[in-house]
Parts: structure tokens; sequence; C-alpha cells
């Protein structure tokens, strides 16, 4: 008689009829899909750079419409500026030329 008193409070403890039991371990496997992903970004972009506390780097976008983008991070501090090609117009003096080669690497050479 003791062993079906045993048999009768595990059954009570493991109900299998709790709908949302599994929603939680959808979650958990979400959250570990969501950190592999951006892990494969990382790498993939090789933006390692982006968040070490004593780097700095340059990233310049440019939308369809003509507008750039110019993120800068020195050390912890990052700034973004938005300019428009009026804004980004002006007189200047020639420094170089800038070549990119077949492999996809950029060269630049002084003017002199």
């Amino acid at each position: 008689m003791k062993f079906m008193r045993n048999y009768r409070q595990t059954a009570e403890a493991h109900d299998p009829g709790d709908p949302m039991g599994g929603v939680a371990n959808l979650f958990d496997t979400a959250v570990i899909f969501i950190a592999a992903l951006l892990l494969a970004l990382v790498t993939v972009f090789d933006a390692n750079d982006l968040f070490a506390k004593d780097s700095s780097m340059t990233i310049v976008k440019k939308s369809s419409n003509g507008e750039m983008v110019i993120i800068e991070k020195n050390g912890p501090k990052i700034q973004a500026v938005r300019m428009t090609r009026e804004e980004a117009a002006g007189k200047g003096v020639l420094l170089g030329t800038a070549y990119q080669l077949e492999d996809g690497s950029m060269i630049y050479v002084p003017e002199e």
C-alpha cells in the first residue's frame, strides 16, 4: 500500500497537463539562438574593435538619397554625425589620390 501512495504523490507533482510548461524552454532556446547570431555577426564583420575600450575607428555610411553618416569611436566615446552633400561641399586642397586594387584593398598616394 505504501508503494501506491508514493506513486500518487509523484504523479500529482509532475502534472503533464500544464500547457505553459514548454514555453520557458522555448524562450531559453530563443535567447541562446539570438546570442549565437550576434556572435556570428561580430565575427563575420570583424567588429571586435567596436567593443574594445581603447580602440579608435571611423565608419562612413552612405544612404541612397546621398546622406552620409560618419560614426567615430574614440575610446569609450561614440559620436555619429549626419551630413548631406551640400554640407560637405566647399573649397579645399588636393592632398592625394586613393586607388582601389583588384583584391579590394585601398592605397592612398600623397600629392607631391
